[in-house]
């Protein structure tokens, strides 16, 4: 089978490749929270995590252990890390992986709120309006004050905080500073994190075949689906392949439906709509504002 000359194709397919592997890494992370307690899930994860990515690190040349892993910028998204890692997590162990994934999807969007309030990134009123409409699109899946109410929905939320946290904290962090490093000193985090919640809550247990066969398969997908985004975001226009993370939502879907037998209701579906159109929508006027800056720039 040939390449896709296009490059912009082929980031799009790397893309999709690597949501449906995320989704997957869910699944698989969705049946180990059903008998392991989320702090062995982490500690395990990390601990397995942490040599792939410093491996990937030492193949790319770049240096593990530097004074960089105590840089502001790092030590923040480490903990956006733990945090939402933890939330999500949770989240999967306790809700419909669809009801997580769909509220996950808001994560672009208090991103560009995080780069106007903290690094100073002009954000015109249609995207404040798209961001408020997709925080509207998450009330309605969460559902406040409604029968459909669920608690446990709110561990998405966190999610959503931590990872933008880290994304956010991400854009400041050195360029010297390396993809492979960060994410190893991210699942090192993990590491941590689990290990502290373990000692404090306790509840470790030795793994059954089926329950490593959870673990194995979570981090191959997980992995591999990182993989294959760095190289998406590599190979073709970021304005153009971003928006096709929406398609994690579309995967979720298909495996919370024939796996575990969920059956999304209109309101989920209407919120995950709002949440998925006003993204792309920020995304577009992300990329026609670019494009006008460059346009400006060149005829200036």
């Amino acid at each position: 089978m040939t390449k896709p000359e296009n490059p912009n194709l082929r980031g799009i397919l790397l893309m999709v490749a690597a949501m449906s592997g995320f989704a997957i890494e869910d699944m698989f992370v969705k049946w180990a929270a059903a008998d392991l307690p989320t702090g062995q899930i982490l500690l395990m994860l990390g601990l397995l995590g942490t040599p792939v990515f410093a491996l990937m690190a030492r193949a790319e040349g770049q240096r593990l252990l530097s004074r960089d892993v105590f840089h502001p910028a790092v030590l923040l998204r480490n903990f956006g890390e733990m945090a939402g890692t933890f939330g999500f997590i949770t989240a999967l162990a306790l809700t419909p992986l669809t009801t997580a994934t769909a509220i996950f999807q808001a994560s672009p969007l208090v991103v560009t709120m995080g780069a106007a309030l903290f690094l100073g990134e002009t954000v015109g009123w249609r995207r404040w309006t798209a961001i408020a409409v997709g925080f509207v699109g998450v009330m309605i899946i969460i559902r406040p004050g409604l029968d459909g109410f669920q608690l446990a929905s709110l561990w998405s939320i966190l999610a959503v905080i931590g990872l933008s946290m880290r994304d956010v904290a991400t854009r400041r962090i050195p360029r010297r500073i390396g993809t492979t490093p960060l994410a190893a000193w991210g699942f090192i985090a993990l590491a941590v994190l689990g290990a502290m919640m373990l000692a404090v809550t306790g509840g470790a247990q030795p793994l059954n075949l089926a329950q490593s066969g959870y673990i194995a398969g979570a981090l191959t997908f997980g992995v591999a689906a990182y993989w294959a985004v760095t190289q998406a975001m590599r190979v073709g226009e970021v304005s153009v392949i971003t928006p096709f993370r929406y398609t994690r939502l579309v995967a979720a879907l298909i495996i919370g439906m024939t796996i575990f037998g969920e059956r999304p209701d209109l309101l989920t579906l209407l919120g995950a709509a709002l949440i998925i159109g006003s993204g792309l929508y920020t995304f577009a006027r992300e990329r026609l504002r670019k494009r006008a800056l460059s346009t400006n720039a060149t005829t200036g």
